[in-house]
């Protein structure tokens, strides 16, 4: 194949790339919007990973697009990383709601020792 010609690549499978985007760009899109909108951090947290969810789906729909598995690699890590913000984010809202403190953003945007 040539440099910068796509018309002899045939996809893997028989899900167009243009789904795979469309998904994941209304799911960023949600997460987003959450993100914005909301202030409990439980919520911003959760949007955070809906953010995270559809970057990863454009990640597999490239891969499969291009039959290659880096895409699926780099899904795999960033899996990783939101499984880890998840843990010190829910460490984090545990401990202010056992201080007894206001669970809003704005409130908490300021930490004190």
């Amino acid at each position: 194949m040539l440099i910068g010609t796509l018309s002899t690549h045939h996809q893997a499978t028989g899900v167009p790339l243009s789904w795979y985007l469309a998904l994941s760009g209304a799911m960023f899109l949600l997460g987003l919007l959450g993100v914005l909108i909301r202030r409990n951090p439980l919520l911003l947290l959760l949007a955070v990973e809906l953010m995270l969810n559809a970057s990863n789906i454009a990640l597999v729909g490239f891969s499969r697009y291009w039959n290659v598995s880096d895409g699926q690699i780099f899904a795999l890590v960033v899996m990783v990383v939101a499984a880890a913000e998840v843990v010190i984010g829910l460490g984090l809202i545990v401990a202010v709601y056992r201080q007894r403190l206001a669970l809003d953003v704005d409130a908490l945007s300021r930490l004190k020792g």
